[in-house]
């Protein structure tokens, strides 16, 4: 299902400055940076694949993706951003909030096109409209879904009186996902209780939090490192029998329960486009970054049986995709 997506302006001329044009029959380097692995990020990869496709550039004749993963540490991103600039790269592709901060502080000259949950509450650009500098891409909304997420956690579990929050602490877009929801929680009727997680090791004593508060549901935030140990949250949510609700149909396809959210291999197919515009001479701070108005909910029913919990129909019906 590709997503509709909505600019938030057309700029006339965004496509007639020639200062990041890749010279003709040149194979342009793109680099690929990620707080993610290979195998996480293969679905995201392969929709940016799709994408440049269509638009006729040929993989290992036109382009080649030169990939820097930083296997769920975050704070490895500055060091990897540092080495893509410093190959001189023609764009980066940056993938998450703490990735397009890295990129963005890495190089103000070469172009980078981002993936994010909130491009002006991270402090990345100004204004969606008119970025400016050296940054493009699209900002995903996934802080302003959170009401949303818990809206339909509720309705997962009607009788949901006490729900737990898990964060990246380091991920600003977290902070704010925090925030979103602690203030939402109340006119759901529900008693919030918030866990930070800053990496893998840090797994089982949140869930070991979670479990001391008795709660009867758990929404995941929208984070690239959360999504890279994504296995392992479901498990010990599975063990814990708890009602889980993630950001995108990623989480779901993994294991876990519920998504609402962006198609994000369909919004990296679209990235492209931009990708596209910057190696044929377009300024990314004059491409508008964008925003999708289509997000779907994806129901994992394998995954609802092994915590015994039965999806209401009415739910069920809305779904927009079904794991089997």
């Amino acid at each position: 299902m590709n997503i509709l997506w909505l600019p938030i302006v057309v700029l006339l001329g965004a496509l007639a400055a020639p200062s990041f044009a890749v010279a003709q029959g040149k194979v342009a380097r793109i680099g690929w940076l990620s707080a993610g692995t290979a195998e996480i990020d293969a679905d995201l990869v392969e929709g940016l694949r799709r994408g440049l496709k269509e638009l006729r550039h040929v993989e290992g004749k036109g382009y080649r993706i030169e990939s820097h993963f930083t296997a769920g540490r975050p704070e490895r991103l500055p060091e990897a951003a540092a080495a893509l600039a410093a190959s001189k790269v023609d764009v980066i592709v940056a993938s998450g909030d703490q990735a397009a901060l890295a990129a963005k502080r890495a190089t103000g000259t070469i172009p980078v096109v981002v993936q994010v949950a909130d491009a002006i509450g991270i402090g990345l650009v100004t204004s969606l409209a008119h970025p400016g500098g050296n940054v493009t891409g699209a900002s995903d909304l996934h802080a302003d879904l959170v009401p949303k997420r818990l809206e339909i956690l509720k309705e997962l579990v009607p009788n949901l009186s006490r729900a737990a929050f898990l964060s990246n602490p380091r991920n600003p877009t977290c902070v704010r996902q925090a925030s979103e929801i602690r203030a939402a929680a109340p006119s759901f009727g529900l008693a919030l209780h918030p866990v930070e997680v800053a990496g893998a090791e840090d797994m089982e004593r949140a869930f070991g939090a979670i479990a001391k508060e008795k709660v009867g549901g758990l929404i995941v935030c929208g984070d690239r490192m959360l999504a890279t140990h994504r296995s392992r949250i479901y498990e010990l949510a599975t063990k814990q029998r708890l009602p889980t609700m993630y950001a995108n149909r990623r989480f779901v396809h993994a294991g876990g329960l519920i998504s609402y959210g962006t198609n994000l291999a369909d919004l990296y197919q679209r990235l492209a486009v931009q990708v596209d515009r910057i190696l044929k001479g377009a300024k990314p701070g004059d491409l508008p970054l964008e925003q999708p108005t289509k997000f779907e909910v994806v129901i994992n029913l394998r995954a609802a049986k092994a915590i015994g919990l039965t999806v209401p129909r009415p739910l069920l019906l809305r779904a927009d995709h079904i794991v089997e």
